[in-house]
Parts: C-alpha cells; structure tokens; sequence
C-alpha cells in the first residue's frame, strides 16, 4: 500500500489547550467502549456459567410463571429438553394435586418478599417423583418493577433417603432397647417367682434327708440327693437368668476396690475341685503372686474367675487338666484358665460369648446349663474395663483369660 492509498485526513490547528481536551474525549471513548466489550463479555461467561451448572436446575419464569430459559442441569433433573418446556407453565413440575394452588401461591411470596424457598415433591417428565430444595426470587429492573423470578431447583432424593433411613435405624434402636428392656424386666420378674418354690423343694428335701418325717431308707435317701441336685442345677439356671437380666437392665452396681488375684484364685479354685476329682481331672495352679492387683469388684471377680474354672471342668473330658494362673502386661492384670478340652473353632469363637449360646448343644448333650455364663462374664469384666477373651485350638484346648485394669 502506497501513501497514496491511505484514506486522507483533515487536520485542524488546535486551539490552546484543545489536544488535552481532545485526549481525554478519546481515552473517554475508549474506556467506555472497553467497559462495554467486558460488560458483554461477563454477561457471555455468566450464560455461559448457568447453562454449564448440571447439579442444579436454573432457570426463568416470566411474571405469570412461564418457562423462559432452560439450563442443562434442568434437563439433568427434570427430564426436558429446552423444546419440551419452553413457554410452559412452571405448575408443570407439581404433582397434580399441588398444581391448582401452590405454584401461584410460590410466586405471590416471592413477589412480595424477594424470596420463596421451601423442601417438597416435584415430578419429572417420565412422572417419577424426587425431593426437591426450591428456590424462587422475584427479579426487578432499575425501577423496580417486577419482570419475572428465576427459579432454582437442586435434586435431594438420595439426601433424604439416607436421612430417613437413619431416622428409620434409629427408630429400629430405640424399639429394640425397649423390647431388650421388657424382656429384661420379665426374666428378672420370673426368676424371683421360680427361686422361691425351688427353694422350698430344696428345704423340705433337706427335712427330710435328716428323718423330720421318719426314718427313710437307703433308697429314699438315694431319691432325695437326686432331687436336691436337680433343685440346684435349676436353681442356678434361674441365677444365671437373674443375673443377666439385671445386667441387660443396667441394674448392677460396682463396689471397685484394690483386688488380688492370688486372693480370688486362693477362694475359688478349691468350689471347683471336688467336681474335677468325681471327672478325674487335674486341677492345676500356676504362679500368682500378691503382687499381682487389679482394679476390680472383688465379688464380681470371684464369680467370672468362677465361671472360667467352672466352664473348663464341664467341657474337659476325663483324665484331662485345668490349669489357673496370674500375669501382668503394662497397665493390665490376667487371670488366664487352660484347659485341655476339645477346642473351639476360630469361626465360633466370637459366638460363645453370646447369650444363650453353647456349641455342641443337642436334646442329648451331657453339658447342661443356660448359655449364659460367658456373656455374664464378659459384660461383668467389660463394666470393670477389662474383658474376657479366648485363645482355642481345636483338639488341643482352650484357654481363657479375664483382663482387668492394674491398680
């Protein structure tokens, strides 16, 4: 291009003071039509931005409640595409029974506060429902007046559904804690009205064991310590019940005190032997020296302690052994029953710790007794802040250990 064929140009000598004047008028220009092409920009980005949004439903309604714009999370949560419900009335979204009223009444809030925000039902095109959080806020120009509202919808569905299900749960809790209280409550009741009769049957046997009815024979006698002896299995049955019951009931108290193990050992262990000689079992103490103490209930010790042995001698076959001993590890003390029994399975061993629970029991078993004595036991050391835990192998043996705080 020659200078020739640049267009041609009027200049003027400026006035004093003109080419400041003209400078500013052209910078003016300039910032103006910059603000201008941002403006414009911003307002391509904001479209931009709405139309993007795929989690929430945004749009706009005139000022009767027709649909003016559609973005893609609309159609995400909807159903519809912007053909399908451009110019459509916003009740469109209602079920039905919701459709003459509310919509209009949605707007009129809206209108008059700035603002309508609620959580209900709203139905898809295919007429499948959802939970929606609803957001309506009226839109006014420079003078006020009203032009429409947009409109924002968000999909909590799968929100409510998990806060009902944990609504449902803890329902199902609070049911189980009251039915688990009832029952509680019933075997506590019935335990109390067996042990009397129970303890008749066993007074009245001992009378007449001692001949306050007359003199008896051998086999009368025989008869007699038959029926004491099913008047005391039953008897601790209905103990055992007691027991559990007042734990599941929250009714035991702990007197926590400073406990020797060789105390507790010294007290139970000789219960336990005439019952290991009649099986010819070797009833064994290892080491427990008085150094050993914990922080415990010392009658609710005694009684676990008891229960551990008692367990060991009923389930270790004849001419087998049960082994008690002490120990200690950091802030714990143990006292741990080894027995040489059939063994427990590993995929049972978590089982016999629940009520009511006892391996092997069939309608022919020679192991008596209710299933309860392990959960007792374990409830009773974990109220203390210990546990009872088992180590088993089967065909080998079982040891179970009682774990208590060191004092």
């Amino acid at each position: 291009m020659t200078p020739s064929d640049h267009p041609k140009s009027t200049t003027k000598a400026a006035a004093p003071g003109g080419g400041r004047v003209s400078a500013e008028r052209d910078a003016a220009v300039f910032a103006g039509a910059l603000a201008k092409g941002a403006a414009l920009e911003s307002a391509g980005l904001y479209r931009l931005l709405v139309q993007s949004v795929r989690d929430y439903a945004i749009f706009a309604l005139d000022t009767t409640g027709h649909v003016l714009t559609w973005n893609e999370g609309a159609q995400r949560i909807k159903g519809y595409t912007i053909d399908d419900i451009l110019g459509k009335h916003f009740s469109t979204f209602y079920p039905e029974e919701e459709k003459g009223t509310k919509p209009a009444m949605e707007l009129v809030v809206a209108e008059r506060d700035g603002r309508f925000e609620e959580e209900g039902w709203r139905v898809r095109k295919d007429g499948s429902q959802f939970w929606a959080n609803v957001v309506i806020t009226a839109l006014r120009d420079a003078t006020g007046t009203l032009v429409g509202f947009a409109k924002v919808t968000r999909d909590l569905t799968e929100r409510r559904a998990a806060q009902q299900r944990a609504i449902d749960d803890a329902r199902r809790v609070a049911e189980a804690e009251v039915a688990n209280r009832a029952k509680s409550e019933f075997l506590a009741a019935m335990s109390h009205e067996l042990r009397t009769p129970l303890n008749a049957i066993g007074g009245y046997a001992e009378l007449l064991d001692v001949g306050i009815g007359g003199p008896i024979t051998d086999q009368q006698r025989e008869y007699l310590a038959r029926i004491r002896g099913s008047q005391q299995h039953l008897l601790g049955i209905i103990t055992d019940l007691l027991n559990y019951s007042r734990i599941e009931a929250g009714q035991v108290t702990y007197d926590l005190t400073e406990v020797q193990l060789d105390t507790v050992v010294s007290r139970v262990l000789p219960l336990l032997e005439p019952q290991a000689a009649a099986k010819g079992l070797s009833l064994e103490r290892d080491m427990c020296t008085t150094q050993l103490v914990g922080r415990a209930d010392q009658t609710k010790t005694e009684q676990i302690v008891l229960n551990l042995l008692s367990n060991a001698v009923k389930f270790t076959p004849a001419g087998g052994r049960v082994t008690v001993g002490c120990s200690s590890a950091d802030d714990l003390v143990r006292v741990s029953v080894r027995d040489t029994g059939p063994g427990i399975p590993a995929d049972k061993q978590d089982a016999i710790f629940e009520p009511f629970m006892q391996l092997g029991r069939n309608l022919t078993s020679l192991h008596e007794g209710t299933g309860l004595g392990l959960a007792i036991s374990r409830d009773l050391a974990r109220a203390m802040g210990g546990d009872v835990t088992v180590e088993s192998e089967v065909d080998v043996g079982s040891i179970f250990t009682l774990t208590l705080p060191r004092a």
